[in-house]
């Protein structure tokens, strides 16, 4: 199959924004899912200025147990720029997911759907690009304004950005700093939000988030070593 990013490499940054608004067109903000039985979680990390390297870990969403992963290397295809960095990552996810064994049916990425200058994060990004349904679990806040957040377990407040929703900041447990959850791709920010949910145990980042992000760090060895995966 054609490698959609291969092109990018070449792009100027006027270049990669034009793409990006016309991309952010043909996202799918209402649930078109397939029953979810495999959620998977990816991560991108840099390990020097021109290499990056994405992890993806597989959890059957009953038990959150791993049944896949894949690591990738590749070189970046541009530097870094502000409200890029789908252009950096996307290609190693890219690379990553054409080497698992088990396809998800949901895919969580650590970073922003639509809750984006543009509208076009990674998860968003991604999303288009696979055809896969995708969430943006981002830790901080890339653009937007939100009020409170309720102090509660699964509490949460709209992100809101010239008056139009585009994300929330969720709650995962008591007393931790709270997410920016958005929708991706085929899904529905309330569908989102409860996907994220029902991936998240005791910790503040979801196990597919917790899993990848291991992988994809400098602590990438001490989480492989401790992957056993489950049985189909």
């Amino acid at each position: 199959m054609e490698d959609p990013t291969a092109h990018w490499s070449g792009l100027t940054p006027r270049e990669a924004i034009a793409l990006q608004r016309e991309a952010a067109s043909r996202v799918v903000i209402e649930d078109d899912l397939p029953e979810v039985k495999l959620v998977a979680g990816v991560d991108v990390g840099f390990e020097n200025r021109d290499t990056a390297r994405a992890a993806i870990v597989v959890l059957r969403l009953e038990d959150l147990k791993p049944v896949d992963h894949a690591v990738a290397r590749l070189p970046v295809p541009m530097p870094y720029i502000p409200g890029l960095l789908s252009f950096r990552e996307c290609p190693v996810i890219l690379e990553a997911l054409s080497r698992l064994r088990r396809d998800p049916d949901l895919l969580l990425c650590d970073g922003h759907g639509i809750a984006h200058p543009r509208r076009l994060g990674v998860a968003s990004h991604t999303g288009l690009l696979t055809g896969l349904p995708t969430i943006g679990v981002g830790k901080s806040r890339l653009t937007g304004t939100h009020g409170p957040v309720p102090e509660e377990q699964g509490g949460w407040t709209p992100l809101v950005d010239k008056d139009e929703e585009i994300g929330a900041v969720l709650r995962t447990r008591s007393g931790v700093k709270p997410l920016y959850i958005s929708a991706g791709h085929r899904i529905s920010l309330e569908t989102a939000l409860h996907y994220v949910l029902a991936c998240t145990t005791r910790y503040r980042l979801p196990e597919t988030t917790r899993w990848a992000d291991g992988i994809a760090s400098d602590r990438g060895q001490k989480w492989l070593g401790q992957l056993t995966l489950s049985p189909d």
